[in-house]
């Protein structure tokens, strides 16, 4: 999944470029590439499909030149997870109407690939042999509320994969106090948004949960991978509830498992999570172009300016200073959330130069 545009990492991830295309880590990748050269361990490069914006045609084609046009998969307009999944599942059930599928975002980070593609094999032989919806949970070492979390039954936990169990609850983005009770009772997982499952079971999902997106997807399956198939699904979406596949399917449906992992994941969904992972100077500032940076009884910042300009800044403590293009950033970390809402009250007052 690669159609999002990273509101909460602006003004460095903009509509035009988001963050998934971007080399947020300095490695010489974008997290898209780095995402689909992790996969091929997994998988036949011509088993994996790139679902996204039909305006970042172009960039997909440049970043995965391996990909051929019919992998792309290019949505008309942003319907949420659920609609994007139901295309997907639309173009791999004309291969192979068996498939077992992975969904995954192209934008989060694995520090531990070995580990990731075991858990992902895995749970590929789990719903191989199940009627599950799988998910990968991850281990929380913090009382993050930037995440979703998953509470798993503990007494339900299966063989031979003794990290399997069923979930008992989904819960999005919790305030402080509540995420700390989640990681004190030792039954929460983060949610990764990683999931594992054969095509007629989510199909299933999607009839019982999801009936009118799985109806006007339907009508649209004669029109897929024929010249009518970008108009049939233009209409798909434009009748189609934005509704995510976790609030559309998991958090209903009885069949829901839990995989617990552990392999060095950041959904990198914002400032605050990027710093987590970037090295830190003397001061614990995490700083894209140290060397352009000109820090004075500042500490625990994150900044990210352009090449070319030089920035002093003096007596900051745990800000976020970024900028890019047009758009110059100055907030305090624990506040990142609302950067969705700047980015709203720019837009607004502004228009989409500025977005």
């Amino acid at each position: 999944m690669a159609g999002g545009i990273g509101a909460r990492f602006w003004p460095l991830s903009r509509t035009a470029y988001p963050k998934q295309f971007i080399d947020i880590l300095g490695v010489g990748k974008s997290l898209i590439q780095m995402t689909f050269e992790r996969f091929r361990a997994v998988c036949p490069t011509e088993n994996i499909y790139v679902v996204t914006n039909d305006i970042y045609f172009d960039l997909v084609k440049e970043q995965l030149p391996e990909l051929s046009d019919s992998q792309i998969v290019l949505e008309p307009m942003r319907r949420n997870t659920a609609p994007c999944i139901a295309y997907a599942n639309a173009k791999i059930k004309k291969r192979n109407p068996q498939a077992n599928i992975i969904v995954a975002p192209s934008d989060h980070i694995i520090l531990d690939e070995k580990s990731f593609i075991e858990h992902i094999q895995a749970a590929l032989s789990c719903t191989a042999n199940n009627p599950w919806l799988l998910t990968l949970g991850i281990k929380p070492t913090r009382p993050d509320t930037g995440y979703g979390y998953i509470q798993y039954d503990e007494k339900m936990i299966y063989a031979p994969e003794q990290r399997i169990s069923k979930v008992k609850l989904f819960t999005e983005k919790p305030e402080l106090e509540l995420a700390k009770q989640f990681l004190e009772s030792g039954d929460f997982l983060w949610n990764a948004g990683i999931f594992v499952w054969q095509l007629p079971i989510i199909e299933q999902a999607f009839q019982t949960y999801l009936p009118e997106i799985h109806e006007l997807f339907l009508q649209a399956e004669s029109k897929i991978d024929t010249p009518a198939e970008k108009d049939a699904i233009y209409q798909v979406y434009e009748r189609c509830t934005a509704i995510s596949i976790d609030y559309g399917v998991m958090e209903k449906a009885e069949n829901v498992h839990v995989l617990a992992s552990d392999f060095g994941w950041s959904d990198l969904g914002t400032w605050g999570s990027l710093f987590e992972e970037l090295k830190k100077d003397e001061n614990n500032n995490a700083i894209n172009l140290p060397e352009d940076v000109f820090a004075y009884e500042s500490k625990n910042c994150v900044v990210n300016i352009p090449k070319g300009k030089v920035l002093v800044m003096q007596g900051l403590d745990d800000y976020i200073v970024s900028e890019s293009n047009n758009c110059l950033l100055i907030c305090k970390k624990q506040d990142e959330q609302q950067i969705r809402q700047f980015v709203n009250d720019i837009q607004l007052q502004k228009g989409d130069k500025y977005i």
